[in-house]
């Protein structure tokens, strides 16, 4: 049986009476996590549990089966890339990342090779040297990650890890985390952005008010939200009388129009009777079918779905 990376014991945090996450029971094997949440939702707090920054107020935390608040030799087996920026403008990237890495337990020389190959990596070969106050913060963020990858950890937790790189720093970055799964270590993103994630990893686990609402894919999230009204949106001609004739099925929560009536948009509860409907109504003369398109199909989508039916507003029209 393969053993969790971490795993979480109904933990709670509180901030006096702020809750910042609440009964979190789960357990991570390895593999690559996205970590999906509104700002104020609980990732970072999340975060700080598992490298033992917070301790929980009640419950258990365990990465690598130890308790990361006793057992600080953990920390050598974890890569931590924080939101927060880096504070030290007078210091240059390569002295900082080793100075950081020595931290774990390196020699000078070896911590200096390793973070020579970090930078390297991250695209700050030709920039290392340079204070890092004269960066600009993607780079900045590309030298926070230096440090967090330089001494090979078997974990590697990135908090909002795209803030401040440009297109093409984004493509590199997840390219690089691809690589980094494909080698068999573990990830934990957290981000706001759900594109973001998706570029590296199709597991995740969506958290809002400091609870973890579901864990997965996106597949088994849309499995999981079958139930529930999804819109689609008709592109074309003869769209009243595809309105007409659906009106009166009870799988059809709303429709609207826009003002050109060259769009329709549905809410549909089931899809598989709206699709078998759709595609007999499509060969009618007049009813001529350019595009159908359902933003439902996404991750995104799925994430705002699941915070509706959190809050209970599932029976929207």
């Amino acid at each position: 049986m393969t053993a969790a990376v971490v795993s979480f014991h109904h933990a709670s945090r509180f901030y006096k009476t702020v809750i910042g996450v609440g009964d979190i029971h789960l357990e991570l094997l390895p593999g690559a996590y996205g970590l999906i949440g509104p700002n104020g939702s609980g990732k970072t707090t999340l975060l700080n549990l598992v490298t033992g920054m917070l301790a929980p107020s009640l419950g258990t935390v365990r990465v690598f089966g130890q308790d990361p608040r006793t057992d600080r030799s953990i920390l050598r087996r974890i890569g931590l890339c924080p939101a927060t920026d880096i504070l030290y403008p007078n210091i240059s990237g390569i002295r900082w990342v080793q100075y950081l890495t020595a931290l774990h337990g390196f020699s000078s020389p070896e911590a200096r090779q390793l973070a020579e190959v970090a930078l390297e990596k991250v695209g700050m070969c030709a920039n290392m040297h340079r204070p890092i106050g004269s960066y600009s913060l993607g780079m900045r963020q590309r030298v926070k990650l230096a440090q967090a990858i330089a001494h090979h950890p078997d974990l590697l937790i990135l908090d909002e890890p795209f803030n401040g790189l440009d297109p093409v720093g984004r493509r590199e970055l997840a390219d690089l985390l691809r690589n980094w799964i494909d080698e068999g270590s573990s990830l934990i993103l957290a981000s706001h952005v759900l594109h973001e994630v998706e570029a590296v990893t199709s597991a995740f686990l969506l958290i809002h008010g400091g609870r973890i609402l579901a864990t997965g894919d996106a597949h088994e999230v849309t499995q999981m939200l079958s139930g529930f009204p999804v819109e689609v949106q008709l592109t074309g001609s003869g769209l009243g009388l595809v309105a007409q004739q659906m009106a009166q099925q009870d799988w059809l929560t709303g429709m609207q129009f826009s003002e050109s009536r060259e769009n329709l948009t549905l809410r549909v509860r089931d899809r598989r009777p709206f699709l078998d409907m759709l595609a007999n109504l499509a060969t009618l003369p007049g009813v001529g079918i350019e595009k159908v398109d359902s933003p439902d199909g996404s991750l995104e989508a799925a994430f705002d779905l699941l915070l509706r039916v959190h809050r209970g507003e599932q029976g929207l029209n």
